[in-house]
């Protein structure tokens, strides 16, 4: 008999493996400047990151001045992705520790995948930059699907990308985006607490919370039983 297939853990991308802040908000404060706009801050992105780029700049619009008319985003998110294509990886930088731990986890034979609601193009451009795309089974970034997170349809396609579950699956992020994922696919959730979402992360309702990303191995070793 085969043995059965190693976990799937699925991780969140900006702000759960890279901190891609510094780069974010560079690109959304240049297109604010160019619209007569004043800048928005590192705490600002807080509210700002994991919900795709029209969101992101429709709430920065907001946080700024009158809304975006609804007719221009479109126009605007060329113009943002455009700049962010260019300096995508000029500060972006993993997290500490997770470089180490997903050579780990490839080595003991876990299946590993990015899920995240940055669109697809930017996230194939990131993750090769900082040399992280051979880590992963599978990659799903926005638009690749007709669905994006926290739909459980995106999470399973990717786990079946992977094979299936296997010895078993969990998401790993650090917003409610992510914890709505993982209940809406019915697996369990680990979140990081130094990510860019607003509220406090012992509040998302995860079934673990860490500040290290060493722990996520052995954290996941415990959901899974």
């Amino acid at each position: 008999m085969d043995s059965p297939l190693s976990p799937a853990l699925v991780f969140d991308l900006d702000g759960t493996l890279v901190d891609t802040a510094p780069d974010l908000l560079g690109a959304l404060n240049a297109i604010l400047l160019r619209e007569g706009r004043p800048p928005v801050n590192h705490a600002d992105l807080r509210h700002l990151v994991g919900q795709g780029v029209r969101t992101m700049l429709a709430e920065a619009f907001k946080m700024t001045g009158e809304p975006a008319d609804e007719a221009r985003l479109s126009g605007l998110m060329d113009t943002y992705i455009a700049h962010y294509k260019k300096h995508i990886a000029v500060a972006s930088r993993p997290f500490p520790g997770v470089v180490a731990t997903l050579r780990k986890l490839k080595a003991e034979g876990a299946r590993l995948a990015v899920l995240t609601n940055k669109p697809q193009e930017l996230t194939d451009l990131l993750l090769p930059a900082l040399d992280m795309d051979g880590f992963f089974d599978a990659i799903h970034g926005a638009g690749r699907l007709d669905v994006s997170k926290p739909d459980a349809r995106v999470f399973h396609a990717v786990v079946d990308e992977m094979g299936g579950p296997g010895a078993g699956a969990v998401m790993v992020g650090d917003s409610i985006t992510d914890v709505k994922t993982a209940r809406a696919a019915g697996v369990p959730v680990i979140v990081v607490d130094y990510g860019y979402t607003p509220e406090p992360a012992h509040m998302l309702g995860a079934d673990a919370v860490t500040g290290d990303f060493t722990e996520i191995p052995a954290l996941a070793r415990r959901l899974l039983g």
